[in-house]
């Protein structure tokens, strides 16, 4: 199905990662003109862009989110390229590898990983909004990323769980009352993606028994990929199949839980060998 992305500018926060190219790809086979946000990992995103080739329709900007003017620089930059912004992805996130109670939790962890998950993405949204402003048309799209912990939280990870918690409930549903004043048909939805084969994931998905017992509570009982996650995002991008949806949180988990569903000895890992091998 043509999901009329053909020629829109969507600006992809996070654009090195995992989750990130795979947002890339799947929205330059859509024929869309792509701005690539990057914080370190530039030479990643540059490589991107030479795998797929056509320069003319991928625009690479390094920034740190945390840093209102770096935002606004990014923005402006965007809007030079390629004109009025029509959607925002935000995908810039971090989280710890290390696990930590909220007892070891420092205070310097906790501020980070809000400013990085939070506060960078309310500036965002903030420059995508003076965008429509600048530039007025009835359609508009934000898609934010989510994650199943800041719907059933996740031990260790309070830092982390509070960010996403905020942007799939307060923010979805606040934004997306707000975005209507600057493009009357704007949108504003949550990819709450959960345990997904990212790099960032890389080392938690390295133990099979742990991975066993992640799959115990998920009925499909496998990891999403990356696509998964950039299919669900172009779905809610897209003024053709998803105009009448907005202020949703799309729970991309395999339909995940918090009870054990599975015994181990049901559980098979051997899709794991083939999402390595990509």
């Amino acid at each position: 199905m043509d999901l009329q992305l053909k020629g829109k500018h969507i600006l992809v926060t996070g654009a090195s990662g995992g989750i990130g190219k795979a947002i890339v790809e799947a929205l330059y086979e859509e024929d869309s003109k792509i701005t690539l946000h990057v914080f370190k990992n530039i030479e990643v995103a540059k490589d991107l862009v030479l795998k797929l080739g056509d320069e003319e329709r991928l625009h690479v900007i390094q920034a740190d989110l945390r840093k209102e003017e770096d935002v606004s620089n990014m923005f402006r930059s965007a809007n030079k390229r390629y004109g009025r912004i029509d959607g925002l992805v935000a995908n810039a996130g971090i989280w710890s590898s290390e696990p930590k109670f909220t007892s070891q939790l420092s205070l310097e962890q906790w501020n980070n990983t809000i400013k990085v998950n939070l506060t960078g993405v309310f500036l965002c949204v903030k420059e995508f909004f003076k965008n429509l402003e600048k530039h007025p048309e009835k359609q508009a799209s934000v898609v934010l990323i989510g994650s199943t912990a800041g719907s059933f939280g996740e031990s260790g990870y309070a830092d982390y769980s509070a960010t996403k918690s905020a942007l799939m409930y307060g923010l979805t549903n606040t934004w997306k009352n707000e975005i209507i004043h600057f493009a009357s048909l704007g949108r504003v939805n949550t990819v709450a993606p959960g345990w997904t084969f990212t790099q960032m994931a890389m080392e938690s998905l390295k133990d099979e028994t742990e991975v066993k017992k992640v799959l115990q509570t998920i009925p499909l009982r496998k990891i999403a990929s990356a696509e998964d996650i950039a299919s669900s995002v172009l779905f809610l991008l897209s003024d053709k199949v998803a105009g009448h949806v907005s202020g949703e949180t799309l729970m991309v988990d395999g339909g995940m839980e918090g009870r054990r569903l599975f015994d181990q000895n049901e559980i098979d890992v051997n899709f794991l060998k083939n999402l390595r091998k990509e």
